[in-house]
């Protein structure tokens, strides 16, 4: 008993000792500036593209997270919303009001991210984690207006372990989707490389290395490796630099083969976290150079160190239960029976990175109870081609538009229709097989986080993570 409070009495000394340890705060810094600025860009990009028409003011109807079915988009006021995100990472680049900005974007990019469920993406869920984070960091604290005009919130150094945060979230993502591409098909099938990579014959020089049989494969071991190693490679002072090279020439690869918009940007300009204060000092003294700002006022030599409420700081406790949950969650898949890509019940917010090819079809049938009439529902009539597309093959949204059907012929006068489906998916270049039970009533059905028993069963199996 005495050996046990001997452990714990050091466990919590050598806590509390790295609570205190302090470190250059310059990468933070060069951080928020990169992130506020890719972040701007990417805003002004989306809005410049007419997306914000397209995706949340034209449709008729908006698919919702299960729990946020309150977040809609707001018209053309939704605009509005897209300006207070931009407007806040402007402030956060330069450091100016930072802890209001960081928490105004991580409200308004959070409720786009939530707005339709259509537009998910691993790098949204990724930019509103990161924000999170950063909300209890101190990135105000060197090379910042807030600093500049504040004194008392000016520090040199800062406590270690804001940094290390921001390394642990990385290093979640990288590994989690290492983790995932541990499976039969991506490994030992080269799905779904096999399927996106030959029809990218007409690129230069890598165009012909597509068309090799072992490409695909090759790649994919590449991918998983990569993932599952370039967190520890980064962390390593003597890899550091090779593992960046590597960071760049993956994430220039895919950004070139597939349609990720700014993700790649947002990957590359975080991992220079991982470098030395010496590497951010010289990228903030070419900074001050361009800009004309004097970089000696903020060298103070002041540390900030963390104040500690009953052994550790409230902030610390937010982040531990903020981390606690990203390494639980992505594995809730395995509560869940059947085929994780096929069922896609606890994919989402897993960091399951372009594993999988899907397609669907799903015809909707409406009848009547009552008389017994039924009729085919025409999909375009209620929702674009890109949301149908994305309905199609996912369980949660076939559900969802069952139920808007049942409302919305419930006010055309049918008392009470029965909404059914045939529908129809094929998985990684596998035939097309059905998808969902024709016989059940998706009218009664309701949403949750319980099995969906009218999913069919997958007739294959992918062995693996």
């Amino acid at each position: 008993m005495q050996i046990q409070t001997v452990i714990n009495t050091n466990q919590m000394k050598q806590f509390q000792e790295y609570l205190n340890r302090t470190t250059e705060a310059a990468p933070l810094a060069t951080f928020r500036i990169l992130f506020g600025t890719i972040m701007l860009v990417s805003l002004v990009r989306f809005v410049s593209k007419g997306w914000v028409k397209t995706l949340y003011i034209e449709p008729n109807f908006f698919f919702s997270y299960y729990g946020f079915e309150w977040v809609k988009p707001l018209g053309n006021f939704t605009y509005l919303i897209f300006l207070v995100c931009a407007l806040s990472c402007a402030l956060i680049t330069i450091g100016y009001r930072y802890r209001i900005a960081i928490i105004l974007f991580f409200i308004s990019f959070t409720y786009i991210e939530l707005m339709d469920k259509t537009t998910y993406l691993n790098h949204y869920y990724f930019i509103s984690a990161i924000a999170f984070i950063l909300i209890f960091l101190p990135a105000n604290a060197y090379y910042a207006v807030d600093a500049r005009l504040k004194p008392e919130l000016a520090f040199q150094k800062i406590p270690a372990w804001c940094i290390d945060s921001l390394k642990l979230m990385l290093g979640i993502v990288y590994f989690y989707a290492g983790l995932a591409k541990i499976n039969s098909d991506w490994l030992f099938k080269a799905m779904p490389l096999q399927l996106w990579l030959k029809p990218q014959y007409d690129l230069p020089v890598l165009g012909f290395l597509f068309q090799q049989e072992w490409t695909p494969l090759a790649f994919s071991w590449a991918g998983m490796l990569y993932d599952l190693t370039i967190p520890f490679l980064l962390l390593y002072r003597k890899t550091r630099f090779i593992a960046f090279v590597l960071v760049v020439v993956f994430h220039s690869v895919t950004r070139i083969l597939f349609p990720i918009g700014m993700f790649p940007f947002i990957m590359i300009g975080a991992t220079l976290v991982f470098f030395d204060a010496k590497s951010h000092h010289k990228a903030l003294k070419y900074l001050s150079i361009i800009f004309k700002i004097n970089k000696t006022r903020f060298d103070n030599g002041k540390a900030r160190f963390t104040k500690t409420l009953n052994g550790a700081a409230i902030r610390i406790r937010i982040l531990i239960c903020f981390f606690v949950i990203q390494l639980l969650f992505p594995l809730r898949y395995l509560l869940y029976p059947g085929e994780l890509f096929w069922t896609e019940e606890g994919f989402r917010f897993s960091w399951r990175v372009m594993l999988m090819e899907k397609a669907g079809y799903t015809q909707f049938i409406v009848k009547d109870a009552v008389t017994g009439n039924s009729f085919y529902i025409d999909n375009s009539e209620f929702l674009t081609p890109f949301q149908e597309k994305q309905m199609a093959f996912q369980p949660d949204f076939i559900l969802e538009f069952a139920r808007f059907i049942q409302d919305y012929y419930k006010q055309k006068g049918i008392h009470d229709p029965i909404v059914s489906v045939e529908s129809f998916v094929t998985l990684n270049g596998r035939p097309s097989r059905i998808f969902i039970n024709p016989t059940v009533n998706l009218a009664k059905e309701k949403d949750s986080f319980l099995p969906k028993n009218w999913i069919i069963p997958f007739e294959d199996e992918i062995k693996g993570l």
